[in-house]
């Protein structure tokens, strides 16, 4: 379970969170959205102590993230994957060593076990025989799913997406947020996603808030933000329809 209670943090005179506080239950799927700016990034930057906050608390499973260093942080950050904007591959890397970097960094498994894992983690998102490509060999979408792949090759907990479908064209975006529901339900995991794409945050979401302005103008059901009478919530889903929806686009498809 992660425990977000009443954090703040600003930089220099701009702030960006304002007392956010919420619980993310444990194999919740909990989306954050918000337009460009509001800070969604920063909050997972924090929620995995890159960032300090200025006050407040992020508690990981009983533990504090304000009161924990070395070896315990590392502790709990092993508990957490990320899928980046960019999937942040390694260019140097073929594809095969980009999935199982972090693998061979916890040096704790064999070159055959890291290469079995490294396989089943591609195929897991659709791709084989591309372990010997280098990124600028592959697509974006493909680029993505093997920044999922890296991330589902060890195994968390807890998985924070940063805007997953960003810069992709709106198949590809369906086929990626299609993928990560089923690793959701196969993996059992717990997840953050942060998004400004309202299909695929509708889609993926057991619950979702809205930040704005440093805190949370919403805060529940996708049915509930449809149906909001909140003027921030009618101006941030303003255009969206229906047919739009990845949940009708998975069922035509």
């Amino acid at each position: 379970m992660i425990q977000i209670q009443n954090l703040h943090k600003s930089f220099g005179n701009l702030t960006v969170l304002d007392g956010i506080s919420m619980d993310v239950l444990d194999g919740q799927s909990v989306v954050v959205m918000g337009k460009s700016g509001q800070g969604k990034s920063v909050l997972l930057k924090l929620v995995t102590r890159l960032l300090f906050p200025d006050s407040g608390k992020i508690i990981i499973d009983d533990d504090d993230l304000g009161s924990i260093s070395g070896k315990k942080l590392d502790e709990v950050r092993l508990k957490f994957g990320m899928l980046f904007q960019s999937a942040a591959l390694f260019d140097s890397l073929n594809i095969s060593d980009n999935v199982g970097i972090g693998l061979r960094a916890y040096n704790r498994y064999t070159e055959d076990e890291i290469q079995k894992t490294t396989e089943e983690s591609l195929a897991r998102v659709g791709l084989t025989d591309v372990g010997d490509k280098y990124p600028a060999q592959l697509s974006g979408g493909m680029r993505k799913r093997v920044g999922l792949a890296r991330v589902v090759a060890m195994r968390p907990k807890y998985i924070l997406y940063d805007e997953p479908t960003t810069g992709l064209d709106p198949v590809t975006s369906s086929q990626i947020a299609m993928l990560i529901k089923d690793m959701q339900e196969e993996l059992k995991t717990t997840s953050i996603i942060v998004t400004h794409d309202i299909p695929t945050g509708f889609f993926l979401a057991d619950h979702i808030v809205l930040l704005e302005k440093g805190n949370f103008s919403f805060s529940g059901s996708v049915e509930e933000m449809k149906k909001s009478d909140v003027k921030s919530v009618k101006d941030f889903i303003r255009g969206y329809h229906e047919e739009a929806d990845l949940k009708n686009r998975a069922y035509d498809s």
